[in-house]
């Protein structure tokens, strides 16, 4: 501790070492490590354990070097930010101010901090522009906007640091690749320019320390590692409950009794789920059984930003018992004294449950308590093989990826808004940046040539043509309009939008009349993956799929007593690849189902007797009839895009060989298929094995045709237009509705389709469809996986393993005392007819 002592004297102002000694604290040695690190010219990434002070340790370096610079006299020359901190949530960016500000005020120091969000007035923004912070705390989306300024060289001019917190999320999707190449230009603006990364949970650091820093071809540079080992192992634990685990369904409201007896038991709950319908379910439940009116909360992206700084300036006082909240408040966020996390279903991943556990306690010496609420048996599976992550410290955050195209052309349009470029400079400065390193010259030439002119289809329409060429050869923007345009749509998140169900009739030639009743609205997700033809229930209806017109859907009224019913949930994380593992692992190990409740070992070893569990190496495919249709269940375990896409291609192939498929659903654990005729060994009148049924060549043609056919590409190329501007959702004074949208990206990506097939967005939105939305390379995988490894079970009912994705098919999302009852219903009548 000397040493340590006197290594804090050495790099800290007597300021800090005096505020420190009154703490009664020390300075801890990462911290101390990351300021020298940071003097001495060196980027870093700090890997941390929850509470163990990666804040302070990331603000250090700043606070120092003001502090020995000192307060600028007024009427001084312009000085621009000293240090820019980016968050991924504005929540988060909110409460280091607040935290950040204690320490700046009890030391006295000479620093002004603020921070700049899509929340700030416009008139604070403005002001900041003319008067900058020494410290300023944003988010990724504002820091694209500074950038597109003329003024972005004088704000930016003396930035010395650039900090990014819970990197490990920012960098990931397109919201990473954006700062990625904002990042490159401040590295162009401010050469002196250090960054600071800061994470809890890390798969691959080596990925993060080459995004921190500038890379060059064929000479891989990556920033400097400071690993804090250590810190209170977590206490978890999965809900011990004496009701019955069900054994399918995502409500987990069996168990809302036993977590309203926790909040009880603890002074400050958070309660996090996965998606935002989940919350507001919970927090219903919750407030229905709530005799002792305890302060319960609601916390998501879609309530009304007042309303969320309310929850959160509450949560700050310890003025709230219990928050049910998303992914909102999962991030670095020290909200009060939380001494407990609940999580209501399963977390889908390790590293994501590891950030959403250290919001309890917050302090690195004491464990974080949380309690695992599984909604079915399957995840229960899955919370023991997280916890057992947890405890081991496995990691699975996803890789950084390819830097996304659309992201690209919105940039490129921003670099002109700024100032005119010149190609090659702007071409060096976005390969330094790690997403886009691979990037080559012309790839990069067709994005430049798509934002001056919309590509060869489009480049007869003025609108298109956003940048013009000087007469010194470089570019800039068309008009000032076009600069107005870009601020007011930069951004890569776009909401996802609901369709209309609009009732139509066929007449006698087929041709689809007006439309009629609207029967209500639709997960945008869900319809995309229908093909014409198709037959689907809703409002209790059967309805035969006539299309997407505008923002609506056409049905009209079928009379097949065999509807398809794919079944999706478009707003629910993916599991990850590590505990997909993990569950396949533990199902083959009955040594490691002691760690499992009775009533979930009893599930398991009733497979066993019915059917059969398959080993770690194998591929378990189940048939059986059920009335007058054959069923093929198979369990992947590779999560729900990947068995969606499956599911897609096998009714495909299943239809070629006369096996007349009616419908599948696909969850995260396994896949049902349905048809008029039994599903194997041996397929369509014998023309078709199972083997071949799931050869990997199905991702060739089978593939291509059913892309080709679905409105799953035409969709996806909707956001990449709007991300790379070439659809615009917002203008002056208002805002396009959806349905202006899918007209606009309707229209254009037929024409591309039919002109310009090899249009660098229509590359885009498949490169954005074979990651994001059907998980491409995972089913590559999956499929290599089980050559050779298919083991077929024919039975002559359901088996116990299958009731969970059996319940699946025909489930309409229609909350309510009555669904809740038919469901009960039908499982009860499917667990019957396994046990039997």
């Amino acid at each position: 501790m000397d040493q340590i002592d006197s290594e804090a004297r050495a790099l800290l102002p007597a300021a800090f070492t005096r505020w420190f000694a009154e703490k009664g604290w020390r300075p801890r040695a990462h911290q101390l490590e990351l300021l020298a690190r940071a003097e001495a010219g060196e980027s870093t990434l700090l890997i941390a354990p929850t509470g163990a002070g990666k804040t302070l340790a990331g603000f250090l370096p700043s606070l120092t070097d003001l502090t020995r610079r000192g307060r600028i006299p007024p009427g001084s020359a312009f000085t621009g930010i000293h240090t820019l901190y980016v968050s991924p949530l504005k929540a988060l960016a909110i409460d280091i101010e607040r935290n950040l500000m204690k320490p700046v005020a009890e030391m006295g120091l000479p620093v002004t901090v603020e921070n700049r969000t899509g929340d700030t007035p416009n008139a604070k923004r403005q002001r900041q522009k003319l008067s900058p912070p020494d410290i300023l705390l944003t988010t990724p989306e504002q820091v694209a906007l500074l950038l597109a300024n003329r003024e972005a060289e004088r704000f930016f001019k003396d930035l010395k640091y650039v900090v990014l917190d819970e990197l490990h999320s920012l960098v990931t999707s397109k919201r990473g690749h954006m700062l990625s190449l904002g990042l490159a230009r401040l590295r162009r603006l401010a050469p002196g320019l250090k960054t600071i990364g800061l994470s809890a949970t890390v798969a691959e650091p080596m990925d993060l320390q080459k995004w921190l820093v500038a890379q060059e071809e064929g000479n891989e540079h990556h920033a400097g590692l400071v690993v804090v080992e250590g810190g209170a192992k977590p206490d978890i634990s999965i809900l011990s409950t004496e009701e019955r685990i069900p054994w399918a369904g995502h409500s987990a409201k069996y168990a809302i009794p036993d977590v309203y007896r926790q909040l009880l038991d603890h002074q400050t709950t958070l309660l996090f789920v996965n998606t935002r319908s989940q919350a507001e379910m919970l927090f219903q439940e919750l407030w229905t059984i709530n005799d002792d009116n305890l302060p319960i909360a609601l916390h998501h992206g879609s309530l009304d930003v007042a309303q969320r700084r309310k929850v959160e300036a509450a949560m700050a006082e310890n003025r709230l018992r219990a928050v049910v909240a998303t992914s909102t408040l999962d991030l670095g966020i020290d909200w009060g004294d939380v001494d407990l996390v609940v999580h209501v279903g399963a977390p889908k991943g390790a590293s994501r449950l590891a950030q959403r556990i250290g919001r309890a306690n917050h302090r690195m010496d004491e464990p974080s308590k949380a309690i695992l609420v599984p909604a079915n048996r399957f995840e229960v599976m899955e919370c023991q093989a997280a916890l057992d992550a947890n405890y081991i410290g496995a990691q699975d955050t996803p890789p950084v990826g390819r830097g996304a195209l659309d992201v690209l052309a919105q940039h490129v349009l921003g670099m002109a808004c700024a100032e005119p470029f010149d190609m090659l400079e702007l071409y060096d400065e976005i390969t330094s940046a790690s997403p886009y390193a691979d990037l080559s010259w012309e790839t990069f030439e067709r994005v430049v040539d798509f934002v001056a002119t919309g590509g060869y289809a489009l480049r007869t329409y003025e609108r298109y043509a956003r940048i013009r060429k000087t007469k010194e050869g470089r570019w800039r923007v068309s008009n000032p309009a076009v600069a107005q345009q870009y601020r007011l749509n930069l951004g890569t998140i776009v909401e996802s939008p609901m369709l209309n169900i609009r009732m139509v009739k066929r007449g006698e030639s087929g041709r689809i009349g007006r439309g009629g009743a609207t029967l209500g609205k639709v997960e945008e997700y869900f319809l995309e993956q229908l093909s014409p033809g198709d037959t689907f229930i809703f409002s209790g209806k059967v309805l035969r799929f006539e299309g997407i017109r505008e923002n609506e859907c056409l049905a009209s009224q079928a009379f097949s007593l065999d509807p398809k019913i794919p079944s999706y949930n478009g707003g629910k994380f993916p599991l990850s690849t590590y505990l997909a593992e993990q569950v396949r692992a533990m199902i083959a190990d009955p040594d490691r189902w002691r760690q499992l409740p009775d009533q979930v070992r009893d599930w398991l070893s009733l497979q066993t007797d019915k059917s059969m569990l398959p080993k770690r190496d194998e591929f378990l495919i189940e048939t059986f009839p059920r009335g007058s249709r054959g069923y093929l269940v198979a369990y992947p375990f590779e999560g729900r895009l990947a068995h969606q896409t499956l599911g897609m291609l096998l009714t495909r192939r299943l239809d070629r060989a006369g096996a007349k498929p009616l419908g599948f659903v696909a969850t995260d654990y396994s896949l049902a298929i349905w048809g008029l005729e039994d599903m194997g060994p041996m397929i369509g009148n014998g023309r078709l094995s199972l083997s071949d049924l799931f050869d990997a060549d199905m991702l060739g043609d089978d593939l291509e045709a059913w892309l080709n056919e679905s409105f799953l590409l035409k969709r996806t190329f909707r956001n990449c237009a709007v991300i790379a501007g070439l659809i615009e959702r917002r203008h002056p004074g208002k805002e396009k509705s959806g349905r202006q949208i899918t007209v606009s990206a309707d229209l254009i990506y037929d024409v591309l389709r039919s002109h310009e097939p090899d249009h660098i967005l229509l590359q885009a939105t498949r490169q954005d469809a074979a990651t994001g939305l059907l998980d491409i390379s995972r089913l590559g995988d999956m499929l290599m996986r089980i050559r050779g490894h298919i083991t077929h079970r024919p039975l002559d009912h359901i088996s116990p393993l299958a009731v969970p994705v059996m319940l699946e098919i025909g489930r309409e999302a229609v909350p309510g005392e009555a669904h809740d009852a038919l469901l009960a219903e039908a499982a009860d009548d499917l667990i019957a007819e396994a046990l039997a």
